[in-house]
């Protein structure tokens, strides 16, 4: 694809306040009430939470099922469709690593459908869920779209991986996580890029071309050492604000996992970014992967947070972040 349109590009500096801390408190490990189809006892590698007709939805990022927290606690899994080998879990261990969906982000769109995205690091991972409650989730594929995206946040110089979605007024907003390292001799870089949200849903219905990228935005988020934090998340507070969530793992490209040296959330708003470090119990900077964060009802400082653990014997959980942000 060759753009013939010019696109605003812009560079943020986040600025970090040591003084101040979140703090990352009530982890639950997250379990199926009943698990079938082939699917594990637990989630497993979640990878973003939305709240979706007053319910939590968890994505996975090698499951080919959403997970569902109902209001009684109790968590079910929504099938996405059946793959022709059957498969729905996708790892290491079943020599099949490279077919997963890798769902990363998602957002809850007005009209009342859920849209979760592939990371876009690889062909395959070029696809959307979209999920209306009244029938079953569908798998779109959207290789045009990503690539459009890809030459306008990467310049097709790093894989792309979208790690976070949010709906902000009239725009979609996609946070590309820059930590493809060894892809290149130029260093990646975390990205916003910006789209127009009515345009993006008239092309998901197949009403209007694949929408294009109006501004990008290239953000330093700091780093631990010199492992650099990448977005792993993100949540409209309203059509001006955004919570954003990153962490600084060790890993070599956008296709590995490493360790996570520290995990930070910030507010980007008109005045830039401005972030903090999570801490745990006593203080204790945690080093857990958090990879998705979503707004709790009516609590303006605080969120409900997924963990990814990185071991598919382990569950995925559930945590409260608390974070005076105003």
């Amino acid at each position: 694809m060759t753009r013939t349109v010019a696109i605003h590009r812009k560079h943020l500096v986040a600025r970090f306040d040591a003084r101040a801390a979140a703090m990352l408190d009530d982890l639950t490990p997250l379990a199926y009430e009943r698990a079938s189809d082939g699917l594990p006892a637990h989630v497993r590698a979640a990878s973003a939470v939305r709240r979706f007709g007053g319910r939590l939805v968890i994505v996975q990022d090698d499951v080919d099922a959403l997970a569902v927290l109902e209001a009684s606690g109790a968590i079910r899994p929504v099938l996405l469709p059946a793959r022709l080998t059957g498969q729905r879990v996708f790892d290491k261990a079943s020599g099949n690593k490279r077919h997963k969906l890798d769902l990363e982000a998602c957002v809850a769109l007005a009209d009342g459908r859920l849209v979760a995205f592939g990371s876009g690091s690889n062909p395959k991972r070029e696809r959307l869920v979209v999920w209306d409650p009244s029938v079953a989730p569908v798998i779109v594929d959207a290789a045009t779209f990503y690539a459009e995206v890809r030459e306008a946040v990467t310049r097709n110089e790093h894989r792309l991986n979208i790690e976070g979605v949010v709906s902000c007024g009239p725009r979609l907003l996609l946070f590309h996580r820059g930590n493809d390292a060894k892809r290149s001799a130029s260093p990646p870089t975390n990205t916003i890029a910006e789209l127009d949200l009515a345009r993006f849903v008239r092309w998901l219905d197949g009403t209007a071309p694949s929408p294009r990228v109006a501004n990008v935005t290239d953000v330093d988020l700091g780093a631990v050492g010199d492992v650099p934090f990448g977005f792993t998340d993100a949540v409209a507070i309203d059509a001006e604000r955004v919570v954003v969530l990153a962490c600084a793992e060790d890993s070599e490209s956008a296709l590995t996992d490493g360790a996570v040296l520290g995990a930070r959330v910030g507010l980007l708003d008109e005045h830039g970014v401005r972030l903090v470090d999570i801490h745990e119990a006593g203080g204790v900077r945690t080093h857990l992967k958090l990879e998705g964060i979503e707004c709790r009802p009516g609590r303006q400082c605080e969120f409900d947070v997924v963990v990814d653990v990185d071991r598919p014997d382990v569950p995925a959980q559930l945590g409260r972040l608390i974070w005076d942000w105003r």
